[in-house]
Protein backbone atom coordinates (compact mmCIF):
# COMPACT_ATOMS: atom_id res chain seq x y z
CA UNK A 1 0.00 0.00 0.00
CA UNK A 2 1.20 3.49 -0.87
CA UNK A 3 1.03 5.76 2.17
CA UNK A 4 0.71 9.49 1.49
CA UNK A 5 0.64 12.38 3.95
CA UNK A 6 -0.49 15.84 2.96
CA UNK A 7 0.56 18.50 5.46
CA UNK A 8 -1.87 21.41 5.46
CA UNK A 9 -5.67 21.50 5.27
CA UNK A 10 -6.19 24.63 3.21
CA UNK A 11 -7.73 24.40 -0.24
CA UNK A 12 -4.40 23.41 -1.85
CA UNK A 13 -3.70 20.68 0.69
CA UNK A 14 -7.18 19.15 0.50
CA UNK A 15 -7.22 19.37 -3.31
CA UNK A 16 -3.84 17.61 -3.52
CA UNK A 17 -5.04 14.86 -1.18
CA UNK A 18 -8.20 14.26 -3.23
CA UNK A 19 -6.34 14.24 -6.55
CA UNK A 20 -3.92 11.54 -5.35
CA UNK A 21 -6.62 9.52 -3.57
CA UNK A 22 -9.09 9.47 -6.44
CA UNK A 23 -6.46 8.74 -9.09
CA UNK A 24 -5.24 5.57 -7.39
CA UNK A 25 -8.70 4.44 -6.37
CA UNK A 26 -10.05 4.89 -9.89
CA UNK A 27 -7.09 3.04 -11.42
CA UNK A 28 -7.37 0.15 -8.92
CA UNK A 29 -3.78 -0.91 -9.61
CA UNK A 30 -2.27 0.09 -6.29
CA UNK A 31 -3.90 0.59 -2.91
CA UNK A 32 -3.37 4.01 -1.40
CA UNK A 33 -3.97 5.53 2.02
CA UNK A 34 -3.96 9.34 2.06
CA UNK A 35 -3.84 11.28 5.34
CA UNK A 36 -4.28 15.02 5.78
CA UNK A 37 -2.28 16.35 8.74
CA UNK A 38 -2.78 19.90 10.00
CA UNK A 39 -3.02 21.91 13.18
CA UNK A 40 -6.00 23.83 11.76
CA UNK A 41 -8.97 22.75 9.68
CA UNK A 42 -11.96 24.54 8.20
CA UNK A 43 -13.48 26.88 9.40
CA UNK A 44 -10.17 28.07 10.89
CA UNK A 45 -7.92 28.21 7.83
CA UNK A 46 -6.81 31.42 6.12
CA UNK A 47 -8.94 30.62 3.09
CA UNK A 48 -12.16 30.35 5.10
CA UNK A 49 -12.43 34.11 5.36
CA UNK A 50 -11.88 34.83 1.68
CA UNK A 51 -14.55 35.47 -0.94
CA UNK A 52 -13.35 32.67 -3.21
CA UNK A 53 -13.59 34.61 -6.47
CA UNK A 54 -11.80 33.00 -9.40
CA UNK A 55 -9.01 35.23 -10.68
CA UNK A 56 -5.19 35.22 -10.56
CA UNK A 57 -4.07 37.67 -7.86
CA UNK A 58 -0.84 38.36 -5.92
CA UNK A 59 1.20 35.51 -7.37
CA UNK A 60 4.62 37.19 -7.49
CA UNK A 61 6.78 36.27 -10.46
CA UNK A 62 5.10 32.93 -11.20
CA UNK A 63 5.12 32.41 -14.96
CA UNK A 64 1.95 33.30 -16.83
CA UNK A 65 2.12 29.95 -18.64
CA UNK A 66 1.85 28.05 -15.34
CA UNK A 67 -0.79 30.36 -13.91
CA UNK A 68 -2.86 30.06 -17.08
CA UNK A 69 -2.81 26.26 -16.96
CA UNK A 70 -3.54 25.99 -13.22
CA UNK A 71 -6.30 28.59 -13.22
CA UNK A 72 -7.95 27.11 -16.33
CA UNK A 73 -7.99 23.69 -14.64
CA UNK A 74 -9.75 25.27 -11.66
CA UNK A 75 -12.30 27.05 -13.85
CA UNK A 76 -13.20 23.74 -15.50
CA UNK A 77 -13.34 22.05 -12.07
CA UNK A 78 -15.73 24.72 -10.76
CA UNK A 79 -17.82 24.46 -13.93
CA UNK A 80 -18.22 20.74 -13.34
CA UNK A 81 -19.36 21.32 -9.75
CA UNK A 82 -21.71 24.14 -10.79
CA UNK A 83 -23.39 21.86 -13.30
CA UNK A 84 -23.85 19.16 -10.66
CA UNK A 85 -26.21 18.78 -7.70
CA UNK A 86 -23.28 19.68 -5.41
CA UNK A 87 -23.11 23.37 -6.37
CA UNK A 88 -25.09 24.65 -3.40
CA UNK A 89 -23.25 22.55 -0.85
CA UNK A 90 -19.87 23.50 -2.34
CA UNK A 91 -20.71 27.22 -2.48
CA UNK A 92 -20.01 27.47 -6.21
CA UNK A 93 -21.88 30.30 -7.96
CA UNK A 94 -21.78 31.66 -11.49
CA UNK A 95 -21.46 35.44 -11.28
CA UNK A 96 -20.99 38.47 -13.58
CA UNK A 97 -17.86 40.55 -12.98
CA UNK A 98 -16.51 43.95 -13.91
CA UNK A 99 -12.76 44.57 -13.53
CA UNK A 100 -11.63 48.18 -13.87
CA UNK A 101 -8.21 49.78 -14.34
CA UNK A 102 -6.86 53.33 -14.02
CA UNK A 103 -3.63 52.40 -15.83
CA UNK A 104 -3.19 53.99 -19.26
CA UNK A 105 -3.04 51.50 -22.14
CA UNK A 106 -3.89 48.64 -19.78
CA UNK A 107 -5.52 45.50 -21.15
CA UNK A 108 -7.49 43.98 -18.28
CA UNK A 109 -7.17 40.21 -18.01
CA UNK A 110 -4.96 40.00 -21.09
CA UNK A 111 -3.68 36.47 -20.50
CA UNK A 112 -6.70 34.79 -18.91
CA UNK A 113 -9.73 36.36 -20.59
CA UNK A 114 -10.32 33.35 -22.86
CA UNK A 115 -10.82 31.16 -19.76
CA UNK A 116 -13.85 33.06 -18.46
CA UNK A 117 -17.20 33.43 -20.21
CA UNK A 118 -18.23 36.31 -22.50
CA UNK A 119 -15.32 38.68 -21.86
CA UNK A 120 -15.90 42.07 -23.52
CA UNK A 121 -14.25 45.46 -23.12
CA UNK A 122 -16.31 48.17 -21.45
CA UNK A 123 -17.32 51.07 -23.69
CA UNK A 124 -16.59 54.69 -22.81
CA UNK A 125 -20.23 55.10 -21.80
CA UNK A 126 -20.04 52.11 -19.48
CA UNK A 127 -16.82 53.37 -17.92
CA UNK A 128 -18.44 56.74 -17.27
CA UNK A 129 -20.93 55.08 -14.92
CA UNK A 130 -18.03 54.14 -12.62
CA UNK A 131 -16.08 57.38 -13.22
CA UNK A 132 -18.79 59.73 -11.98
CA UNK A 133 -17.38 61.79 -9.13
CA UNK A 134 -13.91 60.19 -9.31
CA UNK A 135 -10.67 62.13 -9.49
CA UNK A 136 -8.71 59.13 -10.75
CA UNK A 137 -10.62 57.94 -13.80
CA UNK A 138 -10.92 54.37 -14.99
CA UNK A 139 -9.37 54.08 -18.44
CA UNK A 140 -10.40 50.50 -19.27
CA UNK A 141 -12.52 47.66 -18.00
CA UNK A 142 -13.58 44.12 -18.73
CA UNK A 143 -16.99 42.56 -18.27
CA UNK A 144 -17.21 38.76 -18.01
CA UNK A 145 -18.77 35.86 -16.11
CA UNK A 146 -16.88 33.48 -13.80
CA UNK A 147 -17.29 31.65 -10.50
CA UNK A 148 -17.08 32.22 -6.80
CA UNK A 149 -16.39 29.17 -4.66
CA UNK A 150 -16.59 30.26 -1.04
CA UNK A 151 -13.96 28.34 0.95
CA UNK A 152 -16.20 28.35 4.05
CA UNK A 153 -18.44 26.01 2.00
CA UNK A 154 -15.97 24.56 -0.51
CA UNK A 155 -13.55 23.25 2.12
CA UNK A 156 -16.17 21.28 4.11
CA UNK A 157 -17.47 19.89 0.80
CA UNK A 158 -13.98 18.77 -0.26
CA UNK A 159 -13.19 17.34 3.19
CA UNK A 160 -16.44 15.34 3.09
CA UNK A 161 -15.55 14.05 -0.37
CA UNK A 162 -12.09 13.04 0.89
CA UNK A 163 -13.28 11.28 4.05
CA UNK A 164 -16.14 9.45 2.31
CA UNK A 165 -13.56 7.74 0.10
CA UNK A 166 -11.52 6.57 3.07
CA UNK A 167 -9.23 9.55 3.62
CA UNK A 168 -7.78 9.98 7.12
CA UNK A 169 -7.53 13.25 9.04
CA UNK A 170 -5.01 13.93 11.83
CA UNK A 171 -4.85 17.14 13.86
CA UNK A 172 -1.17 17.72 14.54
CA UNK A 173 1.26 20.58 14.15
CA UNK A 174 4.42 19.58 12.27
CA UNK A 175 7.36 21.66 13.48
CA UNK A 176 10.25 19.52 12.19
CA UNK A 177 9.69 18.57 8.56
CA UNK A 178 13.04 16.80 8.18
CA UNK A 179 12.33 14.62 11.21
CA UNK A 180 8.78 13.92 10.07
CA UNK A 181 9.90 12.84 6.60
CA UNK A 182 12.64 10.68 8.05
CA UNK A 183 10.71 9.01 10.87
CA UNK A 184 7.09 8.84 9.67
CA UNK A 185 5.64 5.73 7.97
CA UNK A 186 4.65 7.68 4.83
CA UNK A 187 6.16 6.99 1.40
CA UNK A 188 5.11 10.38 0.00
CA UNK A 189 4.80 13.67 1.87
CA UNK A 190 3.14 16.68 0.23
CA UNK A 191 3.98 20.00 1.88
CA UNK A 192 1.04 22.41 1.56
CA UNK A 193 1.74 24.50 4.66
CA UNK A 194 1.39 27.88 2.98
CA UNK A 195 2.85 30.69 5.04
CA UNK A 196 3.98 28.07 7.56
CA UNK A 197 6.71 27.04 5.13
CA UNK A 198 8.52 30.23 6.06
CA UNK A 199 9.46 28.68 9.39
CA UNK A 200 9.11 24.99 8.56
CA UNK A 201 11.63 25.22 5.69
CA UNK A 202 13.34 28.52 6.54
CA UNK A 203 12.08 29.71 3.17
CA UNK A 204 13.07 33.37 3.04
CA UNK A 205 11.13 33.84 -0.19
CA UNK A 206 7.90 33.52 1.80
CA UNK A 207 6.18 36.61 3.23
CA UNK A 208 2.75 37.51 4.53
CA UNK A 209 0.31 39.55 2.48
CA UNK A 210 -2.17 40.89 5.01
CA UNK A 211 -5.77 41.03 3.86
CA UNK A 212 -8.55 42.81 5.73
CA UNK A 213 -12.16 42.68 4.53
CA UNK A 214 -15.60 43.77 5.69
CA UNK A 215 -18.71 41.67 5.20
CA UNK A 216 -22.11 43.29 4.81
CA UNK A 217 -25.64 42.14 4.12
CA UNK A 218 -26.64 43.45 0.69
CA UNK A 219 -28.71 40.81 -1.06
CA UNK A 220 -29.47 43.18 -3.94
CA UNK A 221 -25.88 43.06 -5.23
CA UNK A 222 -25.37 40.41 -7.91
CA UNK A 223 -22.23 41.65 -9.69
CA UNK A 224 -18.57 41.63 -8.71
CA UNK A 225 -16.81 44.99 -9.10
CA UNK A 226 -13.01 45.16 -8.81
CA UNK A 227 -10.70 48.17 -9.08
CA UNK A 228 -7.31 46.81 -10.15
CA UNK A 229 -5.44 49.93 -8.97
CA UNK A 230 -2.81 49.29 -6.29
CA UNK A 231 -5.03 51.15 -3.83
CA UNK A 232 -8.25 49.85 -5.38
CA UNK A 233 -11.27 48.28 -3.71
CA UNK A 234 -13.47 45.33 -4.57
CA UNK A 235 -17.05 44.17 -4.01
CA UNK A 236 -17.68 40.41 -4.18
CA UNK A 237 -21.13 38.93 -3.49
CA UNK A 238 -21.22 35.56 -1.72
CA UNK A 239 -24.33 33.48 -1.07
CA UNK A 240 -25.13 34.98 2.33
CA UNK A 241 -23.10 38.20 2.44
CA UNK A 242 -21.07 40.61 0.32
CA UNK A 243 -17.32 40.91 0.80
CA UNK A 244 -15.87 44.43 0.68
CA UNK A 245 -12.13 44.76 0.33
CA UNK A 246 -9.47 45.02 0.72
CA UNK A 247 -5.82 45.29 1.60
CA UNK A 248 -2.67 43.53 0.40
CA UNK A 249 0.02 44.66 2.82
CA UNK A 250 3.26 42.75 2.34
CA UNK A 251 5.28 41.61 5.37
CA UNK A 252 2.51 42.76 7.70
CA UNK A 253 1.62 40.16 10.35
CA UNK A 254 -0.98 42.20 12.24
CA UNK A 255 -4.06 40.01 12.78
CA UNK A 256 -6.10 42.75 14.46
CA UNK A 257 -8.77 44.81 12.73
CA UNK A 258 -7.29 48.16 11.69
CA UNK A 259 -9.80 51.05 11.86
CA UNK A 260 -7.96 52.96 9.13
CA UNK A 261 -8.17 49.96 6.80
CA UNK A 262 -11.84 49.54 7.63
CA UNK A 263 -12.52 53.16 6.64
CA UNK A 264 -10.50 52.74 3.43
CA UNK A 265 -12.55 49.67 2.53
CA UNK A 266 -15.95 51.08 3.42
CA UNK A 267 -15.40 54.51 1.85
CA UNK A 268 -13.80 53.12 -1.30
CA UNK A 269 -16.51 50.54 -1.91
CA UNK A 270 -19.24 53.14 -1.35
CA UNK A 271 -17.63 55.28 -4.05
CA UNK A 272 -17.87 52.33 -6.41
CA UNK A 273 -21.42 51.52 -5.34
CA UNK A 274 -23.08 54.33 -3.33
CA UNK A 275 -25.99 52.13 -2.30
CA UNK A 276 -23.65 50.27 0.07
CA UNK A 277 -24.18 53.13 2.52
CA UNK A 278 -27.45 51.38 3.42
CA UNK A 279 -25.98 47.88 3.80
CA UNK A 280 -25.97 46.21 7.22
CA UNK A 281 -22.47 45.63 8.61
CA UNK A 282 -21.92 42.01 9.64
CA UNK A 283 -18.26 41.63 10.65
CA UNK A 284 -14.65 42.38 9.75
CA UNK A 285 -11.94 39.79 9.15
CA UNK A 286 -8.16 39.64 8.75
CA UNK A 287 -6.08 36.88 7.17
CA UNK A 288 -2.47 36.47 6.08
CA UNK A 289 -2.02 35.28 2.51
CA UNK A 290 1.02 33.10 1.76
CA UNK A 291 3.03 35.39 -0.49
CA UNK A 292 6.13 34.17 -2.30
CA UNK A 293 8.43 35.31 -5.10
CA UNK A 294 6.79 32.52 -7.10
CA UNK A 295 4.66 29.46 -6.37
CA UNK A 296 6.83 26.55 -5.29
CA UNK A 297 5.65 23.31 -6.91
CA UNK A 298 8.44 20.74 -7.16
CA UNK A 299 9.61 17.44 -5.73
CA UNK A 300 12.75 16.16 -4.10
CA UNK A 301 13.99 12.78 -2.92
CA UNK A 302 14.65 12.24 0.76
CA UNK A 303 16.25 8.81 0.78
CA UNK A 304 13.54 6.30 -0.14
CA UNK A 305 10.82 8.92 0.26
CA UNK A 306 9.35 11.54 -2.04
CA UNK A 307 8.73 15.07 -0.74
CA UNK A 308 6.56 17.34 -2.88
CA UNK A 309 6.24 21.07 -2.19
CA UNK A 310 3.07 22.95 -3.15
CA UNK A 311 2.85 26.36 -1.49
CA UNK A 312 3.17 30.13 -1.95
CA UNK A 313 -0.09 30.75 -3.83
CA UNK A 314 -0.51 34.35 -2.63
CA UNK A 315 -4.05 35.61 -3.13
CA UNK A 316 -4.88 32.83 -5.60
CA UNK A 317 -5.32 29.78 -3.37
CA UNK A 318 -8.73 28.84 -4.74
CA UNK A 319 -7.89 29.98 -8.27
CA UNK A 320 -4.88 27.67 -8.57
CA UNK A 321 -5.69 24.78 -6.21
CA UNK A 322 -7.10 22.08 -8.50
CA UNK A 323 -4.57 22.83 -11.24
CA UNK A 324 -1.66 22.70 -8.80
CA UNK A 325 -3.06 19.47 -7.34
CA UNK A 326 -2.97 17.97 -10.83
CA UNK A 327 0.73 18.83 -11.06
CA UNK A 328 1.34 17.34 -7.61
CA UNK A 329 -0.11 14.07 -8.89
CA UNK A 330 2.02 14.26 -12.03
CA UNK A 331 5.17 14.73 -9.93
CA UNK A 332 4.26 11.67 -7.91
CA UNK A 333 3.56 9.56 -11.00
CA UNK A 334 6.73 10.74 -12.73
CA UNK A 335 8.94 9.63 -9.87
CA UNK A 336 10.37 6.27 -10.87
CA UNK A 337 13.13 5.80 -8.33
CA UNK A 338 10.98 3.97 -5.78
CA UNK A 339 9.35 0.77 -6.99
CA UNK A 340 6.37 1.39 -4.71
CA UNK A 341 5.41 4.43 -6.75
Amino acid sequence: MLKVAVIGAGVNGVSSAIKIQEHYQNERKLKVQVTIISDEFTPNTTGDGSAGLWGPFLIGGTSQEKVYKWSKDVHLFLEKIWLSEDAGEAGVCLIPCVRLSTEPNCVVGAFWRDIVYGAVELTEEQLEVYNTGRDSKFTSGLSFVTYTSEPIKLLPYLMKRFVQRGGLVVQQKITDLDGFVRDSPYDVIVNCTGLGSRQLLNDDQMYSVRGQVTRVKANWIYTVVLDESDDGNYIIPNTESVVLGGTHQENDYNMKICPADKSFITDGCRRLLPGLAHAQHLFDWVGLRPGRMEVRLESERRGPKLLIHNYGHGGSGVTLAWGCAEDVLHLLLADKTNSKL
